[in-house]
């Protein structure tokens, strides 16, 4: 619930906040049970980049898949959510898509391995696959500089977790040289 002027409990929001100064992009639903489970805000300052959704490439209710042109150059972000059942990997690796320029892929996987969640002492399978995918993409994981949770638990006996994670293309400058800001 928002609240509102008009109703003290609060309104249901519906849809997704729209900012003035961002370019919002969400993968329209093409049935009621098809809602997007993944949103990207893009800064209106960087438009002239010419942002667009790429559902011709990929087009899945949890994967964001953006093109954009630097210097006549066409690239890629990638933005997921990946359940607990992992369909979204399931997906990407069992959809042969020859994808070059893919410079970030990002956020919720879902995921637990102590690969890059230090309190987490094991391995889990399902990595496995997101390092196939990885790997076929052409990126890294970006380690951020300070190790702390991406996922607060709300119950006292769960831990908190890393599961949002970044990769970023092979050989950036900018791996491992990200900060995350605690909520």
């Amino acid at each position: 619930m928002i609240p509102s002027s008009s109703y003290n409990e609060g309104e249901i929001l519906v849809g997704a906040p729209n900012y003035p100064n961002w370019l919002s992009f969400a993968r329209p639903p093409t049935i009621q049970s098809d809602s997007p489970r993944v949103m990207a805000y893009i800064d209106i300052h960087l438009s002239s980049f010419c942002f667009s959704l790429c559902r011709d490439i990929i087009d899945h209710r949890d994967i964001l898949f953006i093109s954009f042109f630097n210097n006549n150059i066409c690239s890629f972000i990638m933005n997921i959510y990946s359940d607990t059942s992992h369909s979204t990997l399931k997906y990407l690796k069992d959809t042969e898509v020859n994808i070059i320029n893919l410079l970030i892929m990002m956020d919720d996987f879902n995921i637990r391995n102590w690969s890059w969640d230090s309190f987490f002492p094991h391995h889990s399978s399902i990595s496995d696959n997101l390092s196939i995918i990885v790997d076929s993409f052409n990126l890294d994981l970006s380690l951020p500089t300070n190790s702390i949770p991406t996922r607060y638990s709300d119950t006292v006996d769960e831990s908190d977790l890393v599961i949002d994670l970044m990769f970023l293309c092979s050989g950036s400058s900018k791996l491992n040289n990200h900060l995350i800001h605690p909520e």
